[in-house]
């Protein structure tokens, strides 16, 4: 359906966007019309995910933004089927000509050569080793990754390399993995991020509708952390009016959960997203909907997002100082208040092919 669409198309069942804006680069728009028929939101089709594989030319995406640790990263997929409602990546949806919202969470592309195509990255003679970040657009352990095992693949690659590896998820699935990432946390060459939003299973699966529940993830990070891999509790994106009370409390489950880090985000709402999570509040929190856009505006200066550099992410305002001051008295309480060990990047080595000569010494 398009967000001008009179009744929906699809019975979306268990998806957190409420429509399927138009495509921002696109020439025409889609208006839907009621025909006077009578029909049944029982009688419509269930919305199915679909999955078609896209051929990687180069997996290891650079940026330059000063807000971030990492100036490299891969994405397995493009989508997310988790379907978080406030998801910032789902703005790229618009670049493959689909649209952010439904499309985003159903309409999932796998990249299946994506591991020997970094294998011919890493190998090249120019390349000089960092750290690469995983799931900081589209989440690696989706559950689609259940089946493709283009994320294992991936792994598989960077540990015969001795790459160092920071890894962000939301997805249990990632325990599947500790075989291989525990080795390597070994080495110093890994770290995990496990993002908890809320406490409050009814809320995540509102806002979070095919994430693993708040409960599994902390389970996750005991399970990693057992297995000697670093793990950092992330409160992200902290949302006002809804979840911002839950802080310490989340704080506090990842420490017993055996996170020996944390860090916190404040929501932030780029482009289709503002228009999507806007829709979503006033149907799933209509008593406090107002309130809750009204925080998010006080956060990035009266507008629903604002992208300049070193705010975004913290948010502006008396709210967002008393939401880090919160934060950093609790975290250093706790313990919490640093950063996760910096990986290793001397042990890379390019492991011999076959029919490479042997070297001498």
């Amino acid at each position: 359906m398009t967000q001008n669409s009179p009744r929906p198309l699809h019975r979306a069942a268990g998806r957190a966007a409420r429509s399927n804006p138009d495509n921002r680069f696109d020439r025409l728009r889609a208006e839907g019309v009621d025909d006077g028929w009578q029909r049944q939101d029982d009688d419509l089709p269930i919305l199915r995910t679909t999955v078609r594989e896209e051929v990687a030319r180069s997996v290891i995406s650079r940026n330059t933004s000063p807000d971030l640790s990492f100036d490299r990263s891969i994405n397995p997929y493009r989508g997310c089927e988790h379907g978080c409602i406030y998801c910032f990546a789902r703005p790229s949806h618009a670049y493959l000509g689909l649209s952010p919202g439904l499309d985003f969470e159903t309409q999932l592309i796998a990249r299946p050569n994506a591991a020997a195509q970094l294998e011919k990255e890493l190998r090249a003679k120019s390349y000089v080793p960092r750290m690469i970040a995983i799931g900081t657009n589209t989440d690696a352990y989706q559950p689609i990754e259940k089946t493709h095992k283009i994320m294992r693949d991936i792994l598989g690659v960077l540990r015969d390399f001795n790459h160092p590896v920071g890894i962000v998820t939301k997805g249990t699935l990632i325990e599947r993995d500790i075989d291989i990432l525990a080795p390597m946390a070994a080495k110093g060459l890994v770290r995990v991020g496990i993002s908890v939003t809320t406490l409050d299973r009814d809320t995540s699966r509102a806002m979070e509708p095919r994430v693993p529940p708040p409960a599994a993830r902390l389970r996750t990070i005991r399970r990693l952390t057992d297995a000697g891999i670093p793990v950092r509790i992330m409160v992200s994106p902290v949302v006002p009016a809804l979840t911002d009370h839950e802080l310490e409390a989340i704080l506090v489950a990842g420490k017993e959960a055996g996170a020996i880090a944390a860090s916190s985000i404040v929501l932030r709402l780029p482009r289709e997203v503002s228009v999507l999570f806007r829709d979503w509040v006033a149907e799933a929190y209509p008593d406090r909907a107002a309130r809750i856009m009204a925080r998010v505006r006080e956060l990035h200066g009266g507008k629903d997002y604002d992208p300049a550099f070193g705010t975004r992410m913290r948010g502006q305002g008396q709210w967002a100082a008393l939401m880090r001051k919160r934060f950093e008295v609790c975290a250093n309480r706790l313990g919490l208040d640093h950063s996760l060990p910096s990986l290793r990047n001397d042990l890379f080595a390019p492991p011999p092919r076959t029919g490479d000569q042997m070297a001498l010494f």
